[in-house]
């Protein structure tokens, strides 16, 4: 009975460990909770995939098709890679087992159109990769569900028209980047692009599109420009509009924006915005408020300071913690030093005016009082003790005998006399003291010493 549990033991480990070896297909690599089957020739899913998984590999193969049973063993996926497929659309409810899903990289695929249903149950999805694919629409419903987003791109497709309105604060609070580049759009919904939230604004990204020049278009990246957004500072040579729609008439409106002086953006910039003064009077060490204001009011203002010796500073580019800026334009300098004295610039914009003014503001720090006294009084005084001591030198090193204002050159007789007047009762001391002043005359030739008795 004994030998016939062990025998069956014995079966049933090698049954397990039969099936654990075989959980993991022969052409992946299966090391701790991922598992790698890039580049190994598969045109479908394979069979057996371990539901261990938490990061799948199948990029660079040739698979064409995902349909609703593709992931349901793996309900710990959180990361999937399938570029570089050949994958032309995706069946009903392919992800409903995979809401973990956290990272989708389906680019350098034959997509052609994003359908509503794609996408539905990846709540956690935060980035999803669409890029290099054939892309020609996106639904309106496409990004609707994935609460989590935090990264999307579409960039090098074929779009000519996205759902802009579909993205709001409520639908998708975290969506920081939008890559909407090297596309074809042609016009776009001004007014539904400004309505997105100010997150997805900033990171969006519409360069080497085929954009038809307008002051609208214009007017909304000349603002994006002015707020320092990386979208438009870092691809500015990629911004490229066509005049008329013609394609052989592009321009980079960033660089040269002569074709639309007659843009009441444009028009309001080139004229000469109201320029406010104001002088500012501190002592070093005091905590100094600067503020902006200027005949513009309302809460579409965006301002820009700039500081001598700093440079453009606005609310997103403080970084030093000595300096501090408030959402109404309004800077503090924590502790002034003389350092800060000089001419500060503040430029308030009304985005949806399209109008501008400028403050002035000219601060001058001074030291404190009493040390300026004191700086002064000490200075004064050094000057009359260096006055007092070269006088004293010039005094005591002078001669006032009669004799001491002959030519140089003394005989024996004028030392004959010096040491006459010591036997007459001045001590040593005093003749040595006497005798120190004459030292450098007794060199000459034919001075000598008498010798004491």
């Amino acid at each position: 009975m004994t030998r016939g549990r062990y025998r069956g033991l014995l079966l049933l480990l090698s049954c397990v460990l039969h099936s654990s070896a075989q959980s993991c297909p022969s052409v992946c690599l299966c090391i701790s909770d991922t598992v790698s089957c890039s580049s190994s020739s598969l045109v479908k899913l394979p069979r057996s995939l371990p539901s261990f998984s938490v990061n799948l590999d199948l990029s660079h193969n040739y698979v064409t098709w995902l349909g609703p049973s593709s992931f349901n063993t793996l309900p710990r996926l959180e990361s999937l890679w399938m570029a570089h497929n050949q994958l032309g659309s995706l069946g009903y409810g392919v992800f409903n087992n995979v809401s973990r899903l956290r990272y989708l990289d389906l680019s350098s695929n034959k997509l052609q159109v994003l359908e509503q249903h794609y996408f539905q149950g990846l709540w956690r999805l935060e980035e999803l990769r669409l890029f290099n694919n054939k892309i020609a629409q996106v639904e309106p419903g496409t990004l609707s569900g994935l609460s989590s987003l935090k990264k999307v791109y579409f960039s090098f497709n074929q779009i000519t028209h996205f759902p802009f309105f579909s993205i709001q604060d409520h639908s998708h609070p975290f969506l920081s980047m939008l890559d909407l580049s090297s596309n074809r759009l042609t016009r776009l919904p001004w007014e539904d692009v400004k309505a997105m939230p100010g997150l997805v604004q900033r990171g969006l990204y519409l360069h080497n599109n085929s954009l038809i020049c307008d002051c609208s278009m214009y007017s909304l990246f000349w603002h994006w420009n002015l707020r320092g957004y990386d979208s438009i500072k870092d691809f500015a040579d990629e911004h490229i509009c066509n005049i008329h729609g013609d394609p052989r008439a592009s321009i980079r409106f960033l660089r040269n924006n002569r074709f639309f002086l007659n843009c009441s953006v444009e028009t309001t910039v080139m004229q000469p915005a109201a320029v406010f003064h104001t002088k500012v009077i501190v002592a070093e060490g005091d905590r100094v408020r600067l503020d902006c204001q200027t005949s513009l009011s309302g809460t579409d203002l965006s301002f820009t300071w700039f500081f001598p010796g700093r440079g453009f500073i606005n609310q997103t580019s403080v970084n030093d913690t000595l300096i501090s800026m408030f959402s109404n334009g309004t800077v503090e300098i924590h502790a002034a030093t003389v350092n800060d004295s000089g001419l500060y610039l503040c430029t308030a914009v009304d985005i949806k005016q399209a109008v501008n003014a400028t403050r002035e503001v000219n601060v001058t720090v001074l030291l404190p009082a009493a040390e300026s006294f004191n700086t002064g009084y000490t200075t004064l005084l050094g000057c009359i003790v260096t006055l007092v001591l070269i006088l004293t030198y010039l005094f005591l090193s002078s001669c006032h005998c009669s004799r001491c204002k002959q030519p140089a050159g003394y005989n024996n007789t004028t030392l004959s006399s010096v040491f006459s007047s010591s036997k007459r009762g001045q001590s040593r001391m005093e003749t040595l003291k006497h005798v120190t002043f004459l030292e450098p005359m007794l060199g000459e030739k034919g001075a000598e010493w008498e010798n004491e008795s």
